[in-house]
């Protein structure tokens, strides 16, 4: 039988949208189901949401024709600083300063709004004529010798040769293949929001780890940042139920005055903290992507960059299989971009675990030890610049798309 399109992608957030568009420019027939209506996401109002796109991703980005669209809405990084601290004292003497003048490559990354992302993907999607219904949920899956069939909420059927799941943790095309997940929480919830403040950020992304939880300071366009604010599950909780300037005088003791006087710039969220990684990235017509194959502490603000090269890795996977005339949608092919993608995510995902653990903690042996431990990396220029290339996105097995090269 012929099917009703070749790969059908399940979600529609920022991954799901990303991958259609390096599939559609292979050639391949691609249909993105997403669960929410596209006015969702249609709001221009600021939220305080955003993302730092490290270089590998803009590449990738720039590469399907979306970074140009947003390039003017962004803010480089120029510089991050990474400091020891406790609340009311600010970040230690002993601390990593990371200058992006030291590689060759230019800044780190970028700082995007999530408004600007999405919207830009989104119509990038609709510019290449890929198909998109929304908003569709899917309810079942039935894997056949020759292809797959997606059941969709109203009684309708899609049948493809493979199945992305880009859905989430909680991913529903995960579940229905049998991928179990391992999975634990950190007791503590990030909380989210952007700031405006009196002097300039000068492109420099703060990571400050204090015993309760990071703290991460990331620069927007203007005077503003993007805050992301880690503490103690119940003690987030009470700051989220605060008003405004209750917030604002729990957040100022960790924000310190080096960037003078602040106030909230756009809404304020939180989200629990956890590792989630799924036990295999692909089953027989199925495969994982993004956060529906692993979910990491955000204190590198890598989350969305590692989603992003599994973009850019099954792309190239699937895209030299086709031009090759392999069936690209059998096990063997999909195993390849298993094989390559499951070192670095775990690496990833258990070097956030370690630090985390290793910092969310005020014992006086391991502070010493973590100071020394920066003043040593920010002595060493070679132990610096690799520290910079992984932050920039420039290290490991990179696809083609994350190298600027076409798929």
């Amino acid at each position: 039988m012929t099917p009703d399109t070749d790969i059908a992608i399940v979600g529609g957030g920022l991954n799901g949208p990303a991958l259609a568009l390096a599939l559609a420019s292979a050639g391949f027939r691609v249909t993105l189901l997403d669960a929410l209506p596209p006015e969702t996401f249609a709001d221009p109002e600021f939220d305080g949401r955003a993302y730092a796109i490290a270089l590998g991703s803009q590449r990738l980005l720039q590469g399907l024709g979306v970074w140009e669209t947003v390039r003017d809405r962004s803010q480089p990084i120029n510089d991050i600083v990474v400091s020891d601290g406790r609340v009311g004292f600010g970040g230690s003497p002993l601390h990593v300063h990371f200058d992006h003048r030291e590689i060759e490559e230019g800044p780190f990354g970028a700082l995007i709004e999530d408004r600007w992302l999405r919207s830009a993907l989104a119509d990038a999607v609709t510019r290449a004529g890929i198909e998109t219904r929304a908003p569709v949920r899917v309810t079942g899956q039935t894997i056949h010798p020759t292809h797959a069939e997606l059941a969709l909420e109203g009684g309708e059927t899609l049948s493809c040769r493979l199945i992305i799941g880009c859905d989430g943790r909680g991913s529903g095309t995960a579940e229905r293949a049998g991928i179990k997940r391992m999975a634990w929480g950190y007791g503590q919830t990030s909380l989210v929001c952007a700031v405006e403040h009196e002097q300039p950020h000068e492109g420099v992304a703060h990571q400050m780890f204090f015993p309760e939880g990071p703290l991460a300071i990331l620069p927007l366009p203007g005077n503003r940042s993007s805050i992301v604010w880690t503490e103690e599950t119940e003690r987030a909780e009470a700051v989220q139920a605060a008003d405004d300037e209750s917030y604002l005088a729990a957040l100022r003791p960790r924000f310190g005055d080096f960037l003078g006087e602040i106030r909230l710039a756009g809404k304020r969220y939180t989200y629990p903290l956890g590792l989630s990684l799924a036990r295999a990235w692909t089953a027989e017509r199925v495969a994982l992507a993004g956060d529906a194959a692993h979910g990491i502490h955000p204190l590198a603000g890598q989350g969305l960059n590692l989603g992003l090269r599994d973009v850019a890795a099954l792309a190239e996977v699937l895209a030299d299989a086709k031009r090759r005339g392999e069936d690209w949608s059998r096990p063997s092919v999909l195993e390849r971009y298993a094989r390559w993608r499951r070192f670095d995510t775990g690496g990833l995902a258990l070097a956030t675990d370690g630090l985390n653990r290793l910092f969310s903690n005020d014992n006086p042996v391991l502070r010493g030890l973590r100071d020394l431990g920066l003043g040593a990396v920010n002595a060493i220029p070679a132990a610096r610049r690799g520290f910079m290339r992984e932050a920039a996105g420039l290290t490991g097995d990179l696809p083609r798309l994350m190298r600027g090269r076409p798929l």
